[in-house]
């Protein structure tokens, strides 16, 4: 269960040829231009050419990501309105395509006191899993950095979203850049043990769906995203490894810059951990 971000350019269903040429059986792609507020619903056509070439291609588990202008904390009304309504049409893209789940950024306070921020959160939230109550579809709220007034960059906030909703549609994917740059240390075999365990008793480990495999450029806690290739950053190669066999079953995707090949170079550093 190892992938990479695929590329959606010209097609949904190129995605399928990056995924084959990697020899990857999970990935993540975007449903749509993930820096514009297009909310488009898909062309049977473009649907049925998705699923028809998944079959032939072996793989185990697709989701998306949102687009990150969504932000279902802000203070207006308008722009969460918005947030809302294009996370449905994400987990309606999600559902036509038979994806597993949408990953989304939880959001920032902008100058709002973090209770009344969560609670604009796990209000959206609820609003969006009731509009789409037809669909299977996941929604897993990734932690973050914590960028600016970003939410999510500690456990107890994923932790606050998921037992308010108390949906069996809401989960967490795990960013390792992230959660280093938000001061989990990963680096040691110890650091690694007491930021899982933590993470297993505020969040709980059952709740976690998917996980990004990033190096990180910053420095512990520097609340800095910036992506690095695996064992190449400030994390190391050892929490990818202590990841690889710790979590076999779970979708794990690579989020670095493609180019010189870096996708199958950062694959094959991971597998020879397998």
């Amino acid at each position: 269960m190892l992938g990479v971000h695929c590329s959606i350019s010209g097609g949904l269903y190129h995605a399928f040829e990056e995924a084959e040429k990697l020899g990857i059986d999970t990935f993540q792609i975007f449903t749509q231009n993930q820096r514009q507020w297009i909310n488009k619903k898909l062309a049977d056509e473009d649907v049925k050419k998705f699923r028809d070439t998944w079959p032939a291609k072996k793989i185990k588990t697709i989701f998306s990501h949102c687009s990150y202008l969504l932000n279902l904390a802000s203070p207006d009304e308008t722009l969460r309105k918005k947030s809302i309504d294009a996370l449905v049409g994400e987990v309606e893209r999600c559902h036509a395509l038979g994806l597993s789940f949408c990953v989304l950024h939880p959001g920032a306070t902008m100058g709002q006191e973090e209770p009344v921020a969560l609670g604009n959160i796990i209000d959206g939230l609820k609003s969006v899993l009731k509009s789409t109550s037809h669909s299977k579809v996941m929604v897993l709220v990734e932690n973050t950095a914590g960028q600016g007034s970003s939410l999510g960059n500690r456990f107890e906030q994923l932790h606050t979203i998921l037992e308010e909703i108390d949906s069996t549609r809401m989960g967490v994917c795990f960013d390792t850049c992230h959660a280093f740059a938000a001061g989990y240390d990963l680096r040691t075999k110890a650091a690694y043990k007491k930021t899982f365990d933590d993470f297993d008793k505020i969040v709980g480990l059952k709740h976690l769906q998917a996980i990004h495999l990033n190096d990180s450029k910053g420095d512990l806690g520097s609340r800095v995203d910036r992506h690095d290739h695996i064992g190449k950053g400030k994390i190391g190669k050892e929490a990818f490894r202590n990841i690889v066999h710790d979590f076999p079953k779970i979708p794990k995707v690579i989020e670095t810059d493609k180019d010189n090949d870096m996708d199958a170079v950062n694959l094959k550093v991971l597998r020879a951990m397998g």
